[in-house]
């Protein structure tokens, strides 16, 4: 059998430890079509590749581009392919989809497309690299950050493909905006004739639940769309799968998806085998992928998140704060969790330059950790032992937890319990929902 030299080097990058010709034996396999979930006349099919047998790393997990790759791309056959992707979209031997996809002579890929921090991730929050051109492949990039509905769709239809594919880590939390930029593509490929083709990936954090509040929909942003949980518990082919089923419904897009193999949902990141590529600049770790959902709601407050430290949401504080705040989470005793007492000062974003005090966030189980209630606890006693504690005047926490609830239950001195038990019935709804959707025990 004679390869090219492209489809010998796009083979290569796929396999990691697997090798070229273990992938070219995984390819002519074949594959099975499981787990089928139907969206009025459109069927959105989990697409298993075939098994890779004397595979060194057989342990670890395997991402949907690798079962892809091992299938010989036949999910994209005959179609011309554009990428939705950023820095995190890499093979086993951390080599980046788009270059290995671009090397194969048996994938059409046209263009690429970049969310929010670009498609090299080079941009801070809330800031996008524009269009231009990779310089590594020399194919279009488009930017979608800031586009959803039509607009989208026209870049798609400008740019040529006939399938958006989707791959990117997320970190399990409903205002991360990757799974939104997803909706946003699903939506807009419906509304252009196209496909949308889901690689899945880990969530970070484990899948074994939901937690937080749901989404009320007069506070849709796009740090939230739709009616989820703060804490979802899925992956983004999951979550595909619900968008197009419950929220897409009217309209649903011709959607795959492309499982992983080899992952569970009580698996945290570091018991996948993966390479951790950094989502975006303040996700350095999975560890800090694992506070997020709980932290980052510290964006909503005039309190540091800490942005422009090593520790982004794993440290919180401002100026003027002590030893007080460590001292009231901790009376708390929230399981999986202790808060340290810490002093930094941030060389961006609130309090540059500036000595602050607050606390460091110290899981020491992370099966019993909550990131959203110890977000809750540190809100609740933040502003109790800090006189200088305020809200965003645009009162961003309310999009954050997806109502005004938990902005006025912490102002009338609510606890944790009580803030908590009041989104209950709105969780375990959707709890029952998501259960449709899930893809793996």
């Amino acid at each position: 059998m004679t390869l090219s030299r492209r489809r010998l080097l796009g083979l290569a990058g796929t396999t990691g430890a697997l090798g070229a010709v273990e992938a070219i034996g995984a390819a002519s396999a074949g594959a099975a079509v499981a787990g089928s979930v139907t969206a009025g006349s459109v069927t959105a099919d989990s697409v298993t590749a075939a098994p890779v047998t004397a595979a060194p790393d057989a342990g670890r997990v395997r991402t949907g581009f690798e079962r892809l790759a091992a299938d010989g791309y036949d999910v994209l056959a005959g179609q011309r392919i554009g990428v939705v992707t950023n820095p995190t979209g890499i093979t086993a031997d951390a080599r980046h989809l788009v270059d290995v996809l671009h090397a194969d002579e048996r994938v059409d890929l046209v263009a690429a497309f970049g969310p929010e921090h670009g498609f090299r991730g080079t941009a801070q929050a809330g800031g996008s690299e524009g269009a231009g051109r990779d310089p590594a492949t020399g194919l279009p990039v488009y930017d979608t950050y800031g586009k959803s509905g039509q607009q989208l769709a026209d870049v798609f239809t400008a740019a040529g493909i006939d399938t958006v594919v989707f791959d990117i880590q997320d970190v399990g939390a409903r205002f991360y905006t990757y799974i939104w930029t997803l909706y946003d593509c699903m939506r807009a490929a419906a509304l252009a004739g196209k496909a949308v083709v889901v690689l899945d990936r880990p969530n970070p954090v484990g899948g074994r639940r939901a937690a937080g509040p749901v989404l009320e929909r007069p506070y849709a942003s796009f740090v939230g769309r739709e009616p989820i949980a703060l804490a979802h518990g899925m992956t983004a082919a999951e979550l595909a799968l619900l968008f197009n089923g419950e929220f897409l419904a009217a309209n649903p897009v011709a959607l795959r998806t492309v499982r992983m193999s080899g992952w569970r949902r009580d698996l945290f990141f570091g018991a996948t085998g993966l390479p951790w590529v950094p989502p975006s600049p303040n996700v350095p770790t999975p560890d800090t992928a694992l506070a997020y959902a709980g932290t980052c709601l510290f964006e909503g407050t005039n309190l540091s998140e800490g942005r422009g430290t090593t520790t982004p949401f794993e440290v919180l504080g401002a100026e003027g704060l002590d030893r007080r705040w460590a001292e009231a989470a901790n009376a708390l005793e929230l399981p999986g969790v202790w808060f340290r007492e810490t002093y930094f000062t941030p060389a961006f974003s609130k309090f540059t330059g500036k000595p602050c005090g607050g606390v460091r966030l110290l899981v020491h189980d992370r099966a019993a950790f909550d990131p959203v209630r110890a977000g809750i606890g540190l809100l609740v006693t933040a502003r109790r032992s800090w006189s200088g504690f305020a809200w965003r005047p645009d009162h961003w926490i309310d999009r954050l937890t997806g109502s005004d609830r938990v902005r006025t239950l912490v102002d009338a001195g609510a606890g944790v319990e009580e803030i908590a038990g009041d989104w209950e019935a709105g969780l375990e709804r959707f709890a029952a929902v998501r259960g449709r959707y899930l893809l793996y025990a």
